[in-house]
């Protein structure tokens, strides 16, 4: 067999634009026609181009554009710029001790070599409903700064996504950067996924993170992935659980809740009752770490 069978190469013909700053990428924006895609790590785009997939007409690489690839914590907010690679952020001290939930999310994004060339914003712009970075950003309540043309304006992350492969961006706007009020040190952070293999996108995500005091919740968000067009809060699971003391019969019983509340598909990842089966599965996981914690500092 050929090792030559399948070309490698972007097939068609297109303009390619390095915008020097914000202002600039957003003029190119408004000006050029719709198909037009931005560059920023490539791990999507590159390959559905090889695949012609896609086919732009314009490519505007923004990787040149300096103040986005910052980390920075400030008045107990971590601000995270766009272009910060995912692999950064998985190794970031900060990220590690105070936002855990995004350390856990990021470590299983594809390979090292995808998370060395990935970044955050090309992850949430891709609109994925399995996007890991996805689920524990809006686990922490996170929001978005939008830039445009005329305006700038701040999105909860939870309103970003529209569907698959859609977001609220504007033809003229781009995603600058992500932030977050740092949790208190009585967070219990959770984020796991169920993949076909280890570099798979997820059949099924889960992201919890709590606020508990003398083993009892008083905050909480759940997140799931890949279980409806976008990534979705389990609202009803929330209101259950909150003001309670975990214990057996209750973890039981936000499983089933937690079952129904999603809306899958069947889809060459799985099946929609497989995920519905593998949701109630990590919710239990979740809540039996979260008891035995609790349990342990008694």
């Amino acid at each position: 067999m050929s090792i030559n069978k399948h070309n490698t190469h972007i097939l068609h013909n297109f303009k390619y634009f390095t915008p020097s700053n914000i202002q600039e990428a957003c003029k190119l924006l408004s000006e050029l026609p719709e198909d037009t895609k931005i560059l920023a790590g490539g791990t999507d785009l590159i390959p559905k181009m090889k695949e012609s997939v896609l086919r732009p007409s314009n490519i505007i690489n923004i990787k040149q554009i300096t103040g986005l690839t910052n980390i920075e914590e400030k008045n107990n907010r971590i601000t995270i710029g766009a272009l910060t690679k995912i692999r950064d952020i998985e190794k970031n001290s900060i990220i590690y001790d105070k936002a855990n939930i995004l350390h856990q999310a990021t470590r299983v994004i594809g390979s090292v070599q995808i998370r060395n060339l990935a970044t955050i914003g090309g992850n949430l712009c891709n609109a994925s409903p399995a996007a890991d970075s996805a689920a524990a950003l809006i686990a922490l309540n996170a929001d978005t700064k939008i830039v445009g043309l005329r305006k700038e304006r701040i999105v909860n992350l939870e309103k970003f996504f529209k569907g698959p492969s859609k977001s609220i961006l504007e033809k003229d706007e781009i995603l600058t950067h992500i932030q977050f009020q740092i949790p208190n040190n009585n967070n219990f952070s959770y984020y796991r996924k169920i993949g076909r293999v280890s570099l798979d996108l997820a059949t099924v995500s889960l992201a919890v993170q709590a606020e508990v005091i003398h083993g009892k919740i008083l905050k909480l968000s759940m997140v799931a992935g890949s279980v409806a067009p976008i990534p979705i809060r389990l609202v009803s699971c929330e209101e259950s659980l909150l003001d309670k003391k975990l214990n057996n019969d209750l973890i039981q019983e936000i499983a089933v809740k937690a079952s129904k509340e999603i809306k899958p598909i069947t889809d060459a990842r799985g099946s929609a009752s497989y995920r519905k089966n593998a949701i109630k599965g990590l919710t239990k996981e979740a809540f039996n770490i979260l008891l035995e914690k609790t349990e342990t500092e008694k």
